[in-house]
């Protein structure tokens, strides 16, 4: 019996871990596979092999950042309906054990970059995401704008990380598509952390008084309109025409602007904002993402 509870409790610690280093938000890290898709590269299993190796070191970097500002907000955090039920705030893990995950994920990463032998650019992009999150966790994510921006920047670096890895060149119109839907998700995620402050009467992000819901939303759409604009420029491109020598990619707009819509009527409904547990949450959502992905594909393929 006590080796069971034993057993137990090494199970219940180890699930504790892995929903400290927020593995589920690796699905944000699938960007890093954009430049590599949209390259027609993914045959090449030389370079799979090295995003492969990437998505891994980035994923276990944004898990020490995610650990960091856990440990930053954990006061706070214990204040927020939904941010009390992590480790630390739960208590369910301790600051020091938090704190030695830490060095760990950091050992495995530089283990990583040195075994796979990734390049000094792709070593310089994860040292500055992580250097970037920890001026954010620290001070940045109390200013105005700059805490949105930085958000953004983090998205971006994702696919900068990845074309940098196999030195692939990404069209300047994917990379405004990303960015101004980056400035969407963000600041629908600001918006929805106003909404719950006023409904809870509980403050536990300090920018938040800075903003306005008008002005979020008037901004969060704007950023839309743009990411729909950007990518209609990106698929009728004459590269982007030339690569995939077919012209069936105007086709996914439709698409795109179906995805949008159901996830901006998420995020206006009883939702905390955040991207991951927006999709997640939604099986439709899922299912025209799926779709998309596999219209995506079929065009690529054919």
């Amino acid at each position: 019996m006590k080796n069971e509870n034993k057993q137990r409790g090494i199970g219940f610690k180890l699930l504790e871990y892995i929903k400290l280093m927020r593995v589920k938000h690796y699905i944000k890290n699938m960007l890093i596979f954009l430049p590599l898709i949209f390259s027609i590269n993914f045959y090449n299993l030389n370079m799979d092999l090295k995003v492969l190796i990437g998505f891994i070191a980035f994923s276990l970097t944004c898990s020490i950042v995610y650990i960091i500002n856990d440990i930053q907000d954990v006061e706070k955090d214990r204040l927020h309906p939904k941010k009390c039920k992590r480790p630390i705030a739960a208590g369910t893990v301790s600051k020091k054990e938090a704190i030695i995950l830490v060095f760990v994920l950091l050992l495995i990463v530089i283990g990583i970059n040195i075994l796979g032998k990734l390049n000094l650019a792709s070593i310089g992009i994860l040292a500055l995401y992580l250097i970037l999150n920890i001026l954010y966790s620290k001070k940045l994510k109390k200013v105005p704008l700059v805490d949105v921006i930085i958000l953004v920047a983090c998205f971006v670096l994702r696919v900068v990380y990845g074309a940098v890895i196999i030195n692939v060149v990404v069209s300047h119109w994917l990379y405004l598509t990303i960015i101004s839907f980056s400035f969407y998700l963000s600041l629908g995620k600001r918006r929805n952390e106003m909404t719950k402050v006023e409904e809870n009467k509980e403050k536990t992000r300090d920018v938040l008084k800075y903003y306005t819901k008008d002005f979020l939303d008037k901004n969060m759409y704007m950023c839309l309109a743009l990411t729909i604009v950007f990518y209609s420029l990106w698929c009728v491109d004459a590269i982007t025409l030339e690569k995939f020598n077919i012209d069936y990619l105007i086709w996914t707009i439709p698409l795109l602007i179906v995805i949008c819509m159901k996830y901006s009527l998420n995020i206006e409904g009883d939702s905390f904002g955040d991207p991951v547990d927006v999709v997640l949450s939604d099986k439709i959502l899922i299912i025209l993402v799926l779709f998309y992905c596999l219209a995506m594909g079929l065009i690529i393929l054919l």
